[in-house]
């Protein structure tokens, strides 16, 4: 597979996937953090992130060549991308590849699924922290350069809203804030603050993740 891997750099806003548009590469994203979405009359809705071990239009092996969502990098990093086509060959040959990448499309969708039903049911504290957790695990990482502004539109909440939960978890000694960046500081602390999304989330991840390597280049 390897000799169809281009690497790339991710930049933070470029635009990878538009809807309704023809697609002709899958993204191997190693690191940084896609955010995939959906765009309505000016807003944006966040369905999910796409980070380490994840694969930006994989839902287009399907069979289906036209996203329906908005896929932008939302912190900037590097990624291995392959023609639609020459994937298309490898999984031919190697059909535990198409496998493996069938039951991350559905690994994907539940995630989707799962944040829209989370943003009907729990609260605020709860959506925050396992958005924060859930960057965490996407980017490997316990720095998230993010802002109170972007966290307010991709969950549709209310700024002010967000600010207190974050507030909150500072008093807590969970996260500390500076100017555009959130440090998670006590990370078990903070998964005991999400929601059942949260951990239904992560652990079908972790589950496909022990079961298959990513490509590297």
């Amino acid at each position: 597979m390897s000799e169809f891997l281009e690497p790339i750099v991710l930049r933070e806003r470029v635009v990878l996937q538009e809807p309704k548009r023809q697609l002709d590469h899958v993204y191997f994203v190693e690191t940084g953090i896609v955010s995939l979405r959906i765009v309505a009359a000016g807003s944006i809705l966040e369905t999910a992130l796409i980070g380490y071990r994840g694969a930006v239009g994989a839902s287009l092996l399907s069979g289906i060549h036209l996203s329906t969502h908005q896929s932008i990098v939302l912190f900037s990093g590097t990624a291995y991308r392959i023609r639609l086509e020459d994937l298309g060959r490898v999984m031919n040959e190697h059909p535990e590849i198409r496998e493996h990448l069938s039951q991350y499309v559905q690994a994907l969708s539940l995630h989707c699924a799962q944040t829209g039903l989370c943003g009907v049911r729990h609260s605020c504290d709860k959506r925050l922290a396992s958005w924060l957790c859930l960057a965490s695990d996407a980017l490997d990482s316990d720095v998230l350069p993010v802002t109170h502004d972007y966290l307010s539109s991709a969950l549709g909440l209310r700024r002010a809203s967000v600010t207190e939960s974050l507030i909150r978890f500072e008093a807590q000694g969970l996260i500390r804030k500076a100017r555009g960046v959130v440090q998670i500081d006590e990370r078990t602390s903070l998964e005991q603050k999400t929601c059942s999304c949260y951990r239904l989330i992560a652990s079908t991840y972790v589950s496909l993740h022990h079961t298959f390597k990513w490509p590297e280049g």
